[in-house]
């Protein structure tokens, strides 16, 4: 059975469709991302995920239970932290963990978290008092306190610097070590390729692709590039190599797009053809081409 699993779930606002008809399912011990410009939908499949919002038509289990009606059960089983969350504002840090452990049957020791989110100086500091990045770590603790099975986490590292973005990777590396489930929103595609087993696309609320992230590059990400610098003239017959979609020359530069193994197709042309390389880089396409080939927009123009 799957962790989650979701059928043509919709969920409108009056005449707006914010998730259109998706369906899909997280596999135990999975990380998957879910990326889309903004106002795609993403926030509010999540919210429907969880269990604070109700869709208008379709299905949703999470660990075999209905995520609104069994709320009370799935709580002690599923971590969320959401995009924007706040908490009293005379609450301090080592306070609000030893509240939310309260609410658990079987809480971790918090100390350590904090330890692990690099926030054990702040424990007795005001949470209102704390940077951006340091509030989103506090949330991200109370939403590991009990050790959950299921993880959702809404823009994880949105608020954190690059240094603590790349400890956050690692503790979420540390809970699918652990056996855990995760399901995450991101506009990085970075932290897409580094953390998702699979990425779901979704644009103007519907599911547009669900993939590795190898296979939605390989299928969505378009041409690769070489560019070379010759002793000689472009050869007129590259543009009949194998797997070369186009030849252009930009000065002293020719630039060549094509997939597969288009490029040692090309090395060998020009071998055969006596032509000396003494430059030579390549580019392949990522997620970033991913995105703005299935969205038509970048993830720039989408935070």
């Amino acid at each position: 059975m799957s962790v989650v699993s979701c059928r043509d779930v919709t969920r409108s606002f009056g005449d707006l469709a914010a998730v259109d008809g998706v369906s899909l399912s997280v596999e135990q011990n999975e990380v998957v991302g879910i990326i889309g410009p903004n106002g795609a939908g993403k926030t509010t499949l999540l919210n429907c995920l969880e269990g604070l919002d109700v869709p208008t038509s379709g299905s949703i289990d999470v660990l075999g239970f209905c995520p609104v009606k069994d709320a009370h059960v799935l709580a002690q089983r599923v971590g969320v932290q959401l995009q924007h969350a706040a908490l009293l504002p005379r609450l301090k840090v080592g306070e609000a963990l030893e509240l939310f452990s309260s609410f658990y049957a079987r809480p971790m020791p918090w100390r350590p978290l904090l330890e692990t989110l690099g926030i054990a100086a702040k424990e007795k500091s005001y949470v209102a008092k704390l940077s951006g990045g340091e509030r989103q770590r506090v949330f991200i603790a109370l939403a590991l306190i009990h050790d959950p099975e299921l993880l959702f986490l809404d823009e994880l590292t949105t608020s954190l610097d690059p240094q603590a973005r790349l400890a956050m990777w690692e503790v979420v590396r540390d809970i699918r070590r652990r056996g855990k489930t995760v399901v995450l929103t991101t506009h990085y595609m970075e932290e897409a390729e580094a953390l998702c087993d699979r990425v779901a696309i979704i644009n103007q609320g519907r599911l547009v692709a669900l993939d590795t992230v190898r296979g939605l590059i390989s299928a969505h990400g378009g041409d690769s590039t070489l560019r070379l610098t010759l002793d000689r003239p472009t050869p007129p017959t590259l543009t009949s190599v194998e797997g070369v979609s186009s030849v252009n020359s930009d000065n002293a530069v020719t630039i060549i797009r094509g997939r597969g193994a288009f490029a040692q197709n090309v090395l060998s042309h020009l071998t055969q053809a006596g032509a000396v390389v003494t430059d030579m880089t390549m580019s392949s396409p990522g997620m970033e081409e991913v995105f703005l080939n299935l969205t038509g927009r970048t993830m720039r123009e989408a935070p």
